[in-house]
């Protein structure tokens, strides 16, 4: 496992990390085997794991103490986020800040997240939403300062809204924001715009979540495939949405190499950019933690190849939950 440097915090994290949304008790998951795949990560060289209350009302968070206190002699960095106040995804500026994020309620659930993970500090602490005419907030400003004082948290980030990655600039400089996570992938290509270029200019870490496009990545979506309706995906993958995604996917399947996975492609995609520090996938099963690590071996996609790729950038707008 090949490692990055995660910004101006100077962590060596692996290049590819563990998002663990998908244990928080979506449709099909499994403690057991969610734990198994956690175990067989850390052996493959993965350090890093992306976490959040909101993710199971913190049983996701419990798992990972359980895979910590399993791997007590490793360095494993661990990231969660606070769930806004109003439980309202995304955030936006019609909302007042002091109903999503006030400085009493931060540190009230970075609390929370420290007893579920049973651990005396949390390495980044997230809001798991942002519009940034929240960013000259005093509340939120505070609460990062202070909690990196009293060694609650060593470093702290934002999660931005999908497919806004430049509705965090101001709060970057605040000098207060140590990581972003963004959605970035095979089709969501803008965060190279303006985000990338401004993280790597203040040293900020960018953890690359939805690699795989909520799945349509991985090449097993079908159009008539459907999901719970206790399942997010139901209110992401309507109808039309699927048939529009999947014919995105139908263009880029002729430029995946031989010999190459379309969710190796995606994922080599991602690393091409050096500002990323880490990717996130998904692994709840072992077929996916031996499948996604292996793309960890610096091997580099070609410039006529990126240049393809670079045609399947897919900027949408309209909204989704």
């Amino acid at each position: 496992m090949r490692t990055r440097r995660f910004g101006r915090l100077g962590w060596q994290v692996s290049e590819i990390g563990y998002g663990m949304w998908g244990m928080g008790g979506w449709s099909g998951s499994d403690d057991a085997q969610s734990l198994a795949s956690l175990d067989q990560s850390v052996a493959a060289g993965v350090n890093v794991f992306d976490t959040a209350y909101a993710y199971g009302d913190g049983h996701s968070e419990q798992l990972l103490a359980q895979t910590l206190r399993a791997h007590a002699d490793r360095t494993l960095y661990v990231a969660t986020k606070v769930p806004p106040k109003n439980r309202k995804w995304p955030g936006t500026a019609a909302t007042p800040v002091a109903d999503v994020f006030p400085y009493e309620y931060i540190v009230e659930m970075t609390e929370k997240s420290l007893r579920n993970l049973g651990v005396e500090r949390i390495h980044l602490q997230q809001l798991h939403v942002w519009d940034d005419t929240w960013a000259a907030d005093e509340g939120w400003q505070r609460a990062a300062e202070d909690l990196k004082k009293a060694g609650k948290i060593e470093g702290f980030g934002i999660s931005v809204n999908r497919w806004e990655p430049a509705n965090v600039l101001q709060a970057l400089e605040t000098g207060l924001v140590d990581a972003v996570q963004v959605v970035y992938n095979l089709f969501d290509q803008n965060p190279e715009d303006a985000l990338f270029p401004a993280a790597q200019r203040l040293d900020v870490a960018i953890l690359a979540r939805v690699p795989f496009d909520e799945g349509s990545l991985t090449g097993r979506m079908t159009r008539d495939m459907t999901f719970p309706s206790t399942d997010w995906r139901s209110l992401y993958f309507t109808p039309e949405n699927l048939a529009e995604t999947l014919d995105h996917v139908d263009r880029l399947t002729p430029d995946v190499p031989a010999g190459m996975t379309l969710p190796e492609l995606a994922l080599r995609f991602i690393l091409e950019h050096p500002a990323v520090s880490t990717t996130i996938p998904g692994m709840r099963k072992a077929a996916h933690v031996a499948e996604n690590t292996s793309v960890s071996d610096g091997r580099r996609l070609g410039e006529g190849l990126m240049a393809a790729l670079r045609a399947h950038r897919w900027d949408r707008t309209h909204v989704i939950p």
